[in-house]
């Protein structure tokens, strides 16, 4: 029995390994995040609002961060995505920079390669780009007519007019007001996909405790008071215009 031991030893950690890193572990949901331009550099110093529309913020799994830390970004891998990339994706801090990429591929999409149909580079970022594509948050909002102006809108507005798009519930982030007397600012929009790539509502299976964010991933001040979290139903919102 003595000289079976290192092999049921050897045995036992394998078979913890695999249990660590299968399928069951395997993310299950993705969360394609959009910023409001103007309403994020409002709050950010040195930052390029000139876009009129929705941008990308990410595609993020539900499940891990910097996943594969030996999986180096290459810009050269996506190449012929790049016109799309700094129009829909703009880095609105360094606009020439691929250093928002280099993060969001660190952070995110070495854990959304795990499936097979996100393996890659540029399977990752071109599917970031068709599902951003596929939702036009910004003909939504419009269809709606809910466009950036002075006037305020009630968040069930909002809310009820993308869930009916949609078929399916938004999470719906603001810039929360310092002072009771002002409004919340729109701020973020995340639609949510399950790992077949078909819309899910928001609230299934959300895990907030995987999202531990970088200098991008929380740009609207999350850690103070006043800064970017699900708006209140009850607080005007404010949908600022292009400056």
């Amino acid at each position: 029995m003595r000289l079976y031991f290192p092999l049921l030893v050897c045995l036992a950690a394998a078979l913890s390994t695999a249990a660590i890193s299968s399928p069951l572990n395997l993310w299950t949901k993705l969360i394609l995040t959009q910023q409001w331009p103007n309403t994020f550099c409002s709050v950010e110093h040195h930052c390029h609002p000139n876009f009129s529309y929705w941008t990308l913020h990410g595609l993020w799994p539900d499940k891990g961060n910097n996943c594969n830390s030996s999986w180096h970004f290459n810009s050269s891998e996506i190449e012929d995505l790049l016109p799309d990339m700094k129009k829909s994706w703009p880095d609105l801090l360094n606009p020439s920079s691929v250093q928002f990429w280099k993060y969001e591929w660190s952070k995110h999409g070495t854990c959304a390669a795990e499936a097979a149909s996100l393996n890659s580079q540029h399977k990752y970022f071109s599917k970031a780009l068709e599902l951003y594509h596929k939702v036009d948050l910004n003909s939504m909002l419009m269809k709606f007519n809910i466009t950036p102006s002075d006037k305020y809108y009630t968040f069930s507005e909002i809310e009820e007019g993308m869930t009916n798009f949609y078929g399916v519930k938004p999470k719906i982030q603001c810039v929360h007001p310092s002072k009771n007397s002002e409004p919340q600012v729109l701020g973020q929009i995340e639609i949510c996909f399950d790992a077949d790539f078909s819309l899910l509502d928001c609230e299934k299976h959300f895990t907030i405790s995987t999202f531990s964010r970088g200098p991008w991933d929380h740009p609207l001040g999350v850690t103070k008071p006043s800064g970017l979290s699900v708006c209140s139903y009850d607080i005007p919102v404010y949908y600022p215009p292009i400056p």
